[in-house]
């Protein structure tokens, strides 16, 4: 913490402020200039002037390099009752206002509407005049035909912590611009977790200047603390320390313990995509519930999780920024699931290049795109192995389909159910869109389909985010009335209560939390379902070794449960498992070796994680092998220098 305070005696600021004063326009009628995080905000009276003349803020960029963001001056944002009424009058009625959400921390107006395309070249709506007549920064979006709870929620703690977080992106800012210490290059990554295995993905990496912990998972097949959490102990160092943590994607293996270091005091921020932000928060609260009940005590409470609301800062993909005196972070596409992200990290000045991928899906799906790989440097690559064996080929989305088809058609057709056991992020939203298509087409037998609550949430986020769907997917959802999370065959089950009737159906297809069956609603369908022949256990995802879905689908006959009054209860499996890979958000050995191949004339080294240690082995030897790079497949808790 002392170091902290040292370089926090000098700033920066007034130098980047004489530089911006010296650059712009009196015309702008800037009135002050303050941290915002990673970025300079500056505050205007007249903002249409800077609206109107782009050139000057880009060109201040370009000098000062650092994120530059224009806020309105308080005194002339309208209320917010007044804002409405503006806002009502100068939108066309016809693109049907639908919710409006004023952040009153940095004087942005997120506007909803149902029909945001009737906005484009659009003469009788004009946004800069919009943002002069109500004082607010305006940004449209479309709304959900699903709203979204867990978005709400966000909002409204936003709302009511606008002071306390305005104070902590003042402060996140000071530790940013701090003057460096030195200007020697030096670079280490820790491993902490998920290193020869699946599960509690973590790292550390280590500057003269900073401190940036990468994921902070949890490992759900574990049996022991030492095995199910992060390694921090290791570290010796104590959150003060942290300059940030940066997350790549929602699952809980990558964020589940991350609530505890809010528990246990972390100050600093967290780094994420916008749709990361409302994904991680519903898993983590949904977590404390599974917990609860298991007849355990959870690791941290709902406080916890609303508190990394408020500390979260969310970027979008390809935006440079900020995060420490000598680290600038990049997010790119991984093609995993929502907001998943590979994320570059640019070390002092273009010293080192280090891409972790995070969980990589290097080609395309319903849902996104293939994972971005065109990084203009990377000095040090960090990939996963989950399928990183020579034998795991994945089938084409063609064979996977048609595979999928014929096991759900040959179950249905017997009088059968089929139990999905499925994460509620991204597989699931993938397999709705693949079932629709196929009733509708008559190649899938009609049947009811059940989804739980959580899958429904999840699927509002990403209608909610459309800017972070494949190409097509997106323009469907901005530009067309058409919904394609919206569908006549699927019955969503908002409580408990209502699991009695798909079970009391006849031939049906039930898709449940967790894809693991380590927990959540998907136990109460398994404890029913396994029992009898005729039904079927079909996996679409991975499952971890020590997990109840891993059990289940090696062979296990007879398997012990939690019971919701926490007694043990013995299930025998006489129904049929089966496991089709081509669904998963994972790349398979083909896909893992092209990607590096797309990044091999930069490359000088590359590290392995992610993956059961065969695998990890595997791949490491098999990129050395090929590609003449220096490979390494290292365990938890081990060091390793980058420069």
């Amino acid at each position: 913490m002392q170091r902290k305070q040292q370089q926090r005696e000098v700033s920066p600021l007034p130098n980047i402020m004489g530089t911006i004063l010296q650059s712009i326009p009196k015309d702008a009628e800037v009135t002050k200039i303050e941290y915002e995080g990673p970025r300079i905000a500056i505050y205007t009276k007249n903002p249409r002037y800077l609206m109107e003349h782009n050139d000057v803020i880009s060109n201040m960029v370009n000098v000062i390099k650092k994120r530059i963001v224009v806020r309105t001056e308080k005194s002339i944002r309208k209320t917010e009752e007044e804002a409405r009424e503006i806002l009502v009058q100068m939108l066309p009625k016809d693109t049907e206002l639908k919710g409006t959400f004023f952040d009153t921390a940095t004087g942005e107006l997120t506007v909803e509407v149902k029909h945001p395309w009737l906005l484009n070249n659009n003469p009788s709506f004009n946004l800069v005049e919009l943002v002069s007549k109500t004082g607010w920064r305006v940004r449209i979006r479309k709304s959900t035909a699903i709203q979204s709870q867990t978005l709400q929620t966000i909002n409204y703690n936003l709302k009511i912590s606008s002071t306390e977080r305005s104070k902590h992106l003042q402060q996140v800012g000071e530790q940013i611009f701090r003057p460096k210490l030195s200007e020697d290059a030096e670079v280490s990554l820790t491993t902490l977790g998920g290193f020869s295995q699946v599960g509690r993905s973590c790292m550390l990496l280590t500057t003269h200047e900073s401190k940036v912990l990468i994921d902070c998972g949890v490992n759900p097949g574990a049996r022991s603390p030492m095995e199910a959490f992060p390694r921090l102990d290791w570290t010796n160092i104590t959150l003060d320390e942290l300059d940030a943590v940066v997350i790549s994607h929602a699952h809980l293996d990558h964020t589940g313990f991350l609530p505890v270091l809010f528990k246990y005091g972390y100050k600093g921020p967290v780094y994420c995509t916008e749709p990361t932000l409302p994904m991680m928060n519903l898993i983590q609260l949904d977590a404390i519930k599974v917990a609860a009940a298991q007849g355990k005590v959870p690791m941290y409470s709902e406080r916890d999780v609303k508190q990394i609301m408020k500390q979260t800062i969310p970027l979008s993909y390809g935006t440079v920024t900020d995060i420490s005196p000598d680290i600038k972070l990049v997010f790119s596409n991984a093609g995993h699931i929502l907001g998943s992200a590979s994320c570059h990290f640019h070390i002092g000045n273009g010293n080192h290049n280090f891409v972790y991928t995070g969980d990589l899906k290097y080609g395309k799906s319903m849902l996104f795109e293939s994972a971005s790989w065109n990084f203009p440097r990377v000095e040090t690559l960090l990939i996963e192995s989950t399928y990183g064996a020579k034998e795991d080929i994945q089938a084409t989305r063609e064979e996977v389909e048609s595979a999928f088809i014929r096991s759900v058609n040959e179950t249905l057709r017997n009088g059968g159910k089929v139990l999905i056991p499925i994460p509620a992020v991204g597989r699931a939203q993938e397999l709705m869109m693949v079932i629709d298509q196929y009733m509708k087409a008559g190649q899938l037998m009609e049947a009811p389909v059940f989804t739980e609550g959580m899958i429904s949430e999840a699927t509002a986020i990403h209608e909610a985010f459309p800017e972070y769907l494949a190409r097509d997917l997106r323009e469907k959802i901005l530009s067309t009335e058409e919904n394609p999370f919206e569908s006549e065959y699927f019955t969503n089950i908002e409580h408990s209560d209502a699991r009695e009737e798909p079970l009391r159906e006849g031939p049906c297809i039930i898709m449940a939390t967790s894809g693991m069956l380590e927990g959540g609603p998907v136990l109460e369908y398994f404890k029913n379902i396994a029992p009898v022949q005729k039904n079927k256990i079909l996996f679409v995802s991975y499952q971890v070794n020590g997990t109840l879905g891993r059990r289940v689908l090696d062979g296990s006959r007879q398997v012990s449960v939690v019971a919701r009054d926490g007694k043990i209860e013995v299930i025998n499996i006489n129904c049929a498992t089966e496991k089709l890979d081509g669904f998963s958000g994972h790349s398979d050995y083909n896909q893992l070796m092209s990607f590096v191949h797309k990044l091999r004339p930069k490359l000088r080294r590359v590290i392995v994680n992610h993956g059961e240690r065969r695998k990890s082995e595997n791949l490491a030897s098999s990129i050395h092998r090929m590609f003449r790079i220096a490979t390494i497949c290292p365990q938890v808790q081990e060091g390793i220098r980058l420069l």
